[in-house]
């Protein structure tokens, strides 16, 4: 992995959520943009999303949303990113919001982000990139998920040493450093057979 240049923010679309999230969420556009990071993330104004696009934007960071047009249709896209791509598809957006980023942060979401975040560690997993993911476990919002994760790794239907392909953080002021830190070995995808 080289240097960071951008970092992807995944991250929920609903507002109905507690007030602990949308600070987080404020924070993390704040602290990617202090660090001169710029954010990408899915285009959104709505939710966690918005939040994040629009503190980074205050803290003069740079925001790439990229967002499908079908959902951009229901007019829920952010107006003044610094750039605002619109693509046909779901599997689009995923695949140029992984490529236009260099580090993952995953905050609490939904389903959409639990999406995201399998596609991250399955792709990492078969040695598609080698960029690092980092979990936001906030007031333990990911404990039922991180869980069902090393189940699976018990049952051996993954090497437990795949467990070292995301960190975890409890809060969104270890993220930098935990960006920073990340280990930037890519996975041998062969080893996910053996």
């Amino acid at each position: 992995m080289g240097e960071i240049k951008n970092v992807c923010v995944y991250c929920g679309s609903s507002s109905r959520v507690d007030e602990a999230y949308k600070t987080a969420a404020i924070r993390i556009g704040e602290l990617i943009a202090k660090e001169g990071w710029g954010v990408v993330y899915g285009g959104g104004r709505v939710g966690l999303m918005g939040l994040v696009a629009d503190s980074a934007l205050k803290s003069n960071g740079e925001v790439v949303g990229i967002i499908p047009s079908h959902i951009k249709d229901r007019e829920v896209q952010h107006e003044e990113l610094t750039e605002l791509v619109v693509v046909e598809t779901m599997h689009v957006r995923k695949q140029m919001m992984v490529d236009r980023s260099q580090a993952f942060v995953i905050l609490p979401g939904g389903l959409g982000t639990l999406d995201e975040l399998f596609e991250l560690l399955t792709w990492k997993q078969l040695g598609l990139h080698d960029k690092p993911i980092v979990i936001v476990n906030m007031n333990g919002y990911w404990d039922e998920m991180l869980k069902a994760i090393k189940h699976i790794a018990n049952q051996g239907f993954m090497r437990s040493e795949d467990m070292n392909m995301f960190l975890i953080v409890e809060s969104v002021e270890e993220v930098a450093a935990a960006l920073k830190k990340a280990p930037s070995e890519k996975f041998d995808p062969t080893t996910k057979w053996i």
